[in-house]
């Protein structure tokens, strides 16, 4: 599954690194952060909490700049927003005045083209909101919400899939349900997806690789792969090699954490060291 064959990473990731100027000083978010990832492949990035998943995530997009290192898509450095990727964000940003059918249009208004719309409806099927293309965000859920925002982004069939924690607010129920909807989608299209997820279950169910970052400044601290063969049933995840995966990952972090708290333990005074 991983690659499809090829052997050209459709995203190379060298020595990502980011600071960020604050009134208290500068920031480094990450430092010299590498990574590839293959064609077709689902890729996650998980970490403690402030590890910098997000920054270095909008940092393939080219929506924010890099301090030192670069990406690069199908070999060419990424400087700015490119339409060959796609963005699903945390929350669906959906505009309240519009209705679904013309908020997923809205990129094709901004790019002055035309949308391919066989290929939307047959989105707008597979995930369940035909008959709502009149619905008002307001008048939505949740989920239909990130359904909107997933059709939104796919509408015109990007390279590259990046998706910032997109199911976090939602119930488990539904978050469970949104990961099958991925997991069918890319088995049709196999657009190269990476996932910044809290969840280890969400981010073992979906992918082919598990990305550990360390706490802050982000590094890759390892990478986990997931054997496991797709359509991954409930079933599967509820096996001793699935909860073993997810121990091995829960202990990375654990230990990532701990090994940082000591590092500041061990500073001068004059550095307080964490309170919690």
């Amino acid at each position: 599954m991983t690659g499809l064959g090829s052997t050209m990473p459709k995203l190379r990731v060298r020595g990502a690194t980011k600071v960020y100027e604050t009134r208290s000083g500068d920031l480094l978010a990450l430092d010299r952060c590498s990574l590839d990832v293959m064609p077709g492949e689902i890729v996650s990035i998980v970490g403690p909490s402030g590890c910098g998943k997000t920054t270095l995530l909008w940092s393939m997009s080219g929506l924010h700049g890099l301090t030192g290192g670069e990406v690069l898509l199908d070999g060419k450095a990424i400087t700015g927003p490119n339409p060959a990727i796609g963005m699903v964000f945390q929350e669906a940003n959906l505009l309240p005045w519009r209705n679904l059918d013309s908020n997923i249009h809205f990129p094709f208004e901004i790019k002055r083209e035309k949308p391919d719309r066989e290929w939307i409806a047959s989105l707008v099927s597979r995930v369940g909101l035909d008959g709502f293309g009149g619905r008002f965000p307001r008048e939505l859920s949740g989920g239909m919400q990130q359904r909107a925002a997933l059709v939104r982004a796919l509408s015109f069939k990007p390279s590259v899939l990046l998706m910032d924690e997109p199911f976090g607010a939602l119930d488990s129920f539904t978050r469970e349900e949104m990961n099958h909807l991925v997991e069918e989608i890319w088995m049709d299209t196999r657009t190269t997806i990476v996932l910044i997820t809290h969840s280890i279950e969400e981010a073992i169910f979906l992918s082919d690789r598990v990305v550990v970052l360390s706490p802050r400044p982000g590094r890759v601290a390892n990478i986990y792969e997931v054997p496991f063969p797709r359509p991954r049933s409930m079933e599967i995840m509820a096996t001793k090699e699935v909860f073993d995966l997810q121990n091995a990952i829960k202990r990375e972090i654990v230990g990532e954490q701990k090994s940082r708290y000591a590092a500041l333990q061990a500073l001068p005074d004059a550095i307080p060291a964490p309170t919690h």
